[in-house]
């Protein structure tokens, strides 16, 4: 599998690779990355042709996109897609607040621009609007302030980044973006945005499947202290991902392949956004991505009622 490989976003003219480069790692207080490390890192990413990069300002109050700016200092702008996120603003004592005004996502874009020392991004991103809103119709007004940047060209393509394939079903029904970077939920673990992920096709809208470790468990395995979903996992998921640990030894393959591969099997996903700290992990997932999984591993998972039966998976 050659997840290098370009897809169009949405209905746009851009294009983005199989897989592109997560990088809240870069700058979380809870996980030390030097950054010469962090640097280095996305220099090896985009040396393999992982050349979509995807931040955030909450990342670190905004230290990811000051080091991946950092990073592509020097590499020529069209040789990379770059992706942020606006809606949130970094305070002068570090902290980030929510402003979804027209002036706040003004400078969103304009901070973040000075951060990644870029004179645009490519993809721009709602960030968590289901956190802020209370109805689609507010969020609208903003995803109509984004559209006008995109007929102007001053982005290619807009979208929105959510935990909630149930903002997103309602987004899709009711608004024109052309992506969305939904985490944690399609995963090995959890199918339930499957119909969500065929409506968002039918519309044209392209998925960046992230969080497809489920933030830990699924690249550690039900081993004790396993996080999933930031937190310590709770005994039915560890059940449920020691039976699936059983099927990967039984068809020898890796847990970690298996939720890599996984996503990629739907039509509905544009591309992985995988995060990493150091480049022999950004060597680890591409090598993940091409080794291979025989059908029976699957059937199996459907046969133990582990995997949705819909749930359409890699070749």
């Amino acid at each position: 599998m050659n997840r290098t490989e370009t897809f169009k976003v949405g209905k746009t003219k851009l294009e983005v690779p199989g897989m592109g480069l997560g990088t809240s790692y870069l700058a979380r207080p809870s996980v030390l990355v030097p950054e010469d490390e962090a640097v280095e890192m996305v220099q090896y990413a985009f040396s393999r042709g992982i050349n979509f990069f995807d931040t955030a300002p909450l990342y670190g109050s905004g230290n990811a996109e000051r080091r991946l700016g950092k990073a592509l200092e020097g590499i020529p702008r069209d040789s990379f897609v770059l992706e942020t996120k606006i809606g949130r603003l970094v305070q002068p004592d570090g902290s980030v607040i929510f402003d979804y005004s027209k002036d706040g996502v003004q400078r969103s874009l304009e901070e973040s621009l000075k951060r990644l020392k870029m004179d645009r991004v490519d993809i721009l991103l709602l960030h968590d609007p289901d956190a802020h809103f209370d109805n689609l119709s507010e969020a609208s007004r903003t995803f109509e302030l984004l559209a006008d940047w995109r007929s102007q060209g001053v982005i290619r393509a807009l979208g929105v980044g959510l935990t909630s394939w149930e903002t997103l079903a309602e987004f899709a029904r009711t608004v024109d973006f052309d992506c969305c970077l939904l985490a944690g939920r399609y995963t090995l673990l959890e199918q339930k945005a499957l119909d969500c992920l065929a409506l968002c096709q039918e519309k044209g809208i392209s998925i960046f499947a992230a969080g497809i470790y489920n933030t830990g468990i699924l690249a550690t395995g039900a081993v004790p202290g396993a996080s999933y979903e930031y937190g310590p996992a709770r005994e039915p998921i560890l059940e449920r991902v020691r039976k699936i640990e059983a099927l990967c030894q039984r068809h020898n393959v890796p847990l970690g392949v298996a939720a890599l591969r996984f996503p990629t099997g739907n039509p509905a996903v544009t591309s992985l956004i995988v995060g990493a700290k150091t480049a022999s992990e950004v060597r680890d997932n591409l090598q993940k991505l091409q080794q291979p999984i025989p059908a029976a591993f699957w059937a199996e998972l459907k046969q133990e009622g582990l995997l949705d039966e819909k749930a359409p998976v890699p070749l």
